[in-house]
């Protein structure tokens, strides 16, 4: 592979430097260094990050390709910037055996434009009556560390602890839907003021919160790790701080969305709003900025959920949930994070970069930009600003609650181990 100088650039949002890939690492960081037999990207003015690491994608292949397809699904993260996807394990048929994760890990590395790095699911057909084939998936080829049931909670408290117990052996993670089923049958939004006014089910954060409190609890019993996916809650931000203050080995992600949207928007009945766990309001929003600044939330997941056409155009109460936020991601991030003086862009690597690459043990990953390391980089133009055009999006489904808002920021490269994945914003 040739060498590639990126010149000028603000690593990590501090001064300009330039950065030396050569072949699949970064061969030297400074200032002046030399262009000879080198490509050369002008950086000026752009801010360098370690390649981004999603803890929480939805890649619906197999069984849901009309949706998105590991190779359109890593198009879409590498234009958000993205070096790893976890893979989420609710695919037809659901990833919980050694085969079906080996088949997603495969045509991560035969199509993938990023590393796919599938997550097992916890229970047998997300069913939350009997473990999955934990030790097998980890034991396969695809070296499963993170275990999830997402878009379904493992309700079952002796299911729960059992899980956390199996992957302590060998240091894995149970990544839990934090949604207590019997409290939110019928929801369909927050529970609250608006739900009241529209006359929708209402979604309490209390099923969110009691969930969550149990399974810190449980942690702290096993011994074990657990990570709450989609946090939504102020409650739940303040269950999460206790349980770090004791020393219970919990992390936690918020979506994008969560830090930006409130469930004011459901006034519109527009079907993309519609997610899991809801939208709240917008005293949760500021406590889940301020959790992310502070730490007591780890990192920022997209929870990226593709859908066709028609299972988001329709009535409010048939719509399926979810919003695609991969090629969004990093500029809400910004808007919410960085341009409110919440978090510098060094913090912004930490929680998207670093810390989910460690919670879910993605080698070479989220690592330092320095010389030595893999030439795992993401360049971004931070000056500006534009429409978000779902018509330009590389993920298959267009279900974007941003259509026709102006964001910040716009990824301009992405290297995967030196190999350019986005020049100039466009894919290669």
């Amino acid at each position: 592979m040739s060498k590639i100088l990126i010149r000028g650039a603000k690593v990590l949002g501090g001064a300009p430097q330039d950065v030396l890939i050569d072949g699949t690492t970064v061969a030297e960081v400074g200032a002046g260094l030399s262009a000879e037999g080198a490509e050369v990207v002008e950086a000026e003015g752009k801010v360098l990050l370690p390649g981004l690491v999603d803890l929480h994608t939805h890649l619906r292949e197999p069984g849901r390709e009309d949706s998105e397809t590991v190779l359109t699904g890593t198009r879409a993260a590498a234009s958000g910037g993205y070096t790893t996807v976890f893979a989420m394990a609710n695919t037809f048929p659901v990833a919980d055996t050694a085969g079906v994760v080996e088949q997603v890990w495969r045509l991560g590395k035969e199509h993938g434009y990023c590393d796919v790095q599938p997550i097992g699911a916890v229970t047998v057909g997300l069913e939350g009556r009997k473990l999955a084939e934990l030790g097998a998936m980890h034991e396969s080829a695809a070296g499963v560390t993170v275990f999830s049931d997402d878009g379904k909670c493992v309700h079952d408290a002796v299911i729960m602890r059992r899980a956390l117990e199996y992957v302590k052996a060998f240091g894995g993670v149970v990544a839990q839907h934090a949604q207590e089923p019997r409290l939110t049958e019928g929801a369909e939004m927050n529970e609250g003021v608006v739900s009241a006014e529209l006359g929708l089910g209402g979604w309490p954060a209390v099923a969110e919160e009691s969930i969550i409190a149990r399974d810190v609890l449980l942690a702290d019993h096993v011994g074990s790790r657990v990570h709450i996916c989609h946090l939504s809650t102020a409650g739940s931000v303040e269950i999460v701080r206790w349980a770090k203050s004791r020393g219970i080995q919990v992390t936690a992600e918020v979506t994008p969305h969560h830090l930006l949207l409130t469930d004011e928007l459901v006034r519109s009945y527009n079907p993309v709003y519609k997610v899991n766990p809801p939208l709240r309001t917008e005293r949760d929003v500021m406590a889940l900025r301020e959790a992310l600044a502070d730490g007591t939330i780890d990192i920022v997941a997209t929870d990226h959920a593709p859908h066709p056409h028609e299972d988001k155009d329709c009535e409010w109460a048939a719509a399926a949930m979810g919003m695609v936020g991969l090629e969004t991601a990093l500029s809400v991030v910004q808007e919410t994070m960085v341009d409110t003086g919440l978090l510098d862009w060094a913090g912004v690597a930490d929680r998207m970069s670093v810390r989910p690459a460690q919670i879910g043990q993605a080698a070479g990953q989220g690592r330092p930009v320095s010389a030595g390391e893999p030439a795992n980089l993401t360049l971004v133009d931070t000056a500006y600003r534009g429409l978000v055009d779902p018509a330009g999006f590389a993920s298959r489904s267009r279900n974007t609650p941003y259509e026709g808002r102006e964001l910040p920021g716009r990824v301009t490269h992405t290297w995967l181990r030196g190999k350019a994945t986005l020049v100039d914003g466009k894919l290669t």
